[in-house]
């Protein structure tokens, strides 16, 4: 969240920041933050003097009632009584303003950092680096979805039965796959640095809260409201939360987490070919790091973590291209981020498999994650994130950049021995 300090020195920066992510009204929306909070500290000052006054008045009273002067006292103890109930009016109108503060600010997303380019649309975003060799295709090659089919590993139907698209059932070699890849993801964030969790997948309101996914992905996410619960739309979610309400020690950063999860995202309106097979799912599989770093720092960590995305990449012999995102192709929360696609050969287009940001303080002042600098107040960390990775569409670029002309596989060293049908 951004801090309304900074905002009321900064405005005219905050609203370029604003408008750089797309988001609409910006001025107006500052303008009312900035004058709820002015409100709100001009009555918090009245309120402190007209308080101390008070005070003051009913030691008075005391003097007076000690010098027997009855009548004096007793008038002092009305006028009080009545400048208590003013003050009373004073601090609520206050508590209002401060209220009003906050709905605001928790609608306004994280200033983009210097360097993300301006932009409204994926189409506005930078391919800043490529690696792997493009596959050239044998006549007749097969999209993904036929490709599963054939060898049966997965049943979207069936999935469709049990629960509703976007929602498959893994068979033989497809769940064999999907364990590979996720021990071969962990394992490589593990070789890494990162200590491996397995955190829940169900978190509580202010767990969203922390992360930014409320209020931004409200109606998004699946929610259980008896329990008012989410379902996690990634593992960041729950393993960023470790760290709410934590001060912590110079010894503890950076503090490097891994964890494999399902993710649940409804992707409400999504449809047509773009979210065929594996494409686009409600629940799907990924492997996510995550790092809490001094601020000095998370910019060369974010660099470091993007560096390991091209490790596994290049491990499974994919071509990918990294990609800075524009302004407004950003998420709520980020300051940069960098994606990664995958090119997916028969449906001859590139997949987006994984997003590496960096938060700055931004999720750290929802989370109240903190460290204590030598003999200095306390100041907040930086939190960023990776998926290392999601795994439907670097499945289907597997199946389909890896086809062989007799129905097989040839999957990639880094994934042997797995049978090749």
């Amino acid at each position: 969240m951004l801090s309304i300090a900074f905002i009321r020195e900064n405005r005219d920066l905050v609203i370029a920041g604003l408008e750089k992510k797309n988001f609409a009204n910006a001025a107006s929306k500052v303008d009312s933050l900035l004058a709820a909070d002015q409100t709100r500290r001009a009555l918090q000052q009245e309120s402190d003097t007209a308080t101390a006054a008070a005070n003051q008045a009913a030691k008075q009273v005391g003097e007076l009632m000690k010098a027997k002067q009855v009548q004096e006292a007793e008038a002092l103890r009305q006028a009080t009584s009545l400048a208590k109930a003013e003050i009373k009016a004073k601090q609520d109108k206050a508590a209002e303003a401060e209220a009003t503060c906050y709905e605001i600010l928790i609608q306004l997303p994280n200033l983009p950092h210097s360097s993300v380019p301006a932009g409204k649309t994926p189409d506005d975003n930078l391919t800043v680096k490529e690696g792997g060799t493009i596959p050239t295709l044998f006549d007749g090659a097969l999209p993904h979805w036929d490709i599963i089919k054939n060898l049966g590993m997965i049943d979207f139907e069936l999935g469709n039965k049990i629960a509703g698209a976007g929602f498959p059932v893994y068979r033989g070699l497809g769940a064999r796959v999907q364990r590979k890849l996720i021990n071969f993801f962990l394992d490589a964030a593990i070789a890494a640095g990162y200590e491996e969790v397995q955190p829940p997948i169900l978190v509580n309101q202010a767990s969203a809260y922390a992360t930014g996914q409320l209020p931004d992905k409200d109606g998004q996410m699946y929610h259980d409201a008896a329990d008012d619960l989410y379902l996690i739309p990634t593992a960041e979610v729950p393993i960023t939360n470790i760290f709410r309400d934590v001060i912590l020690d110079a010894k503890q950063i950076p503090a490097l987490l891994a964890g494999y999860t399902p993710c649940f995202r409804r992707e409400a309106g999504s449809w047509g070919a773009h979210v065929r097979g594996l494409n686009r799912l409600h629940q799907f599989d990924k492997v996510e790091i995550v790092q809490v770093q001094l601020p000095e720092n998370s910019y060369a960590a974010q660099e470091a973590m993007c560096l390991h995305v091209e490790s596994l990449l290049n491990a499974l012999e994919l071509p990918w291209r990294k990609l800075l995102l524009c302004g407004g192709d950003m998420s709520f929360a980020s300051a940069r981020t960098y994606d990664y696609e995958v090119w997916s050969a028969a449906q001859a287009r590139w997949l987006e498999v994984s997003s590496v940001s960096n938060f700055e303080t931004f999720q750290a002042s929802r989370l109240m994650l903190r460290y204590r600098p030598e003999d200095k107040k306390t100041a907040l960390l930086h939190t960023l994130n990776g998926s290392a990775m999601a795994l439907p569409r670097v499945l289907a670029a597997l199946l389909e950049n890896n086809q062989q002309p007799d129905g097989s596989i040839k999957w990639p060293a880094a994934l042997q021995p797995l049978a090749s049908r």
